[in-house]
């Protein structure tokens, strides 16, 4: 039979958990890691209201995406044109930045699958006599490993060809050049915190679901713990 377990750690341990997973799942799909020098449209692209040039404008790059100045297409609705500029993995612009993908991709997934498991330990506390909150909690570390190396690798792609087009000739490896550093590598790097907060906190959870007063209700024969 099912008991249904709820305290305000787990929830809380629950929430974060898939908080941090969303956050590098966006952050790594985001074209906002790198945002380039102020550019202006070209001559030949026509001229803003009035008739006056349009507003200088900052491109962005991502690991795999970027973001651009719609290029004067007319009658189209959006004024910045975002996607991927590889079509594939070998496409990327520098080693170091598909080095950073696996890495960050390995790593997301484990946080997403961690997410996925977190919703059930209402419900699951222990699988072959091993707590779910120690095994997510141990995930979730290696995952913050992951994603550690591939923040520490993504800087020294700075120097590749499509970076210098963003940011100036004075880019290099762990050297923005003209550009700064945008939402996503912060939330990256934000993500990355929580998710070693995650893994320690797990072992509240753990103690919060074990401990003597969730025992007796069990005994008790309630079904459904709710403990603050």
């Amino acid at each position: 039979m099912c008991h249904v377990i709820v305290t305000c750690r787990s929830m809380l341990w629950t929430l974060l958990s898939i908080v941090v997973a969303f956050a590098e799942l966006i952050a790594f799909m985001s074209a906002d890691w790198l945002i380039g020098k102020a550019k202006s449209r070209g001559n030949a692209e026509p001229a803003g209201a009035g008739g006056s040039p349009s507003e200088p404008y900052h491109p962005t790059l991502g690991i795999y995406a970027r973001c651009i100045r719609n290029p004067g297409v007319q009658h189209f609705p959006r004024d910045t044109l975002c996607g991927p500029y590889a079509e594939s993995f070998g496409e990327i612009a520098s080693g170091f930045w598909q080095a950073t993908a696996i890495f960050l991709a390995v790593g997301i997934f484990i946080l997403c699958m961690v997410a996925l498991v977190s919703v059930f330990t209402m419900c699951v506390q222990s699988i072959m006599k091993k707590s779910i909150f120690n095994v997510c909690g141990l995930l979730q570390g290696i995952a913050g490993l992951f994603l550690i190396l591939g923040l520490i690798l993504y800087p020294a792609g700075w120097g590749c060809q499509k970076a210098i087009d963003y940011c100036g000739h004075y880019a290099s490896a762990y050297k923005p050049g003209d550009c700064s550093l945008g939402w996503a590598f912060y939330t990256a790097i934000g993500g990355t915190v929580l998710t070693f907060i995650c893994a320690v906190f797990s072992a509240q959870a753990e103690i919060a679901t074990s401990s003597d007063k969730v025992q007796e209700e069990i005994e008790e024969g309630k079904n459904l713990i709710c403990l603050l």
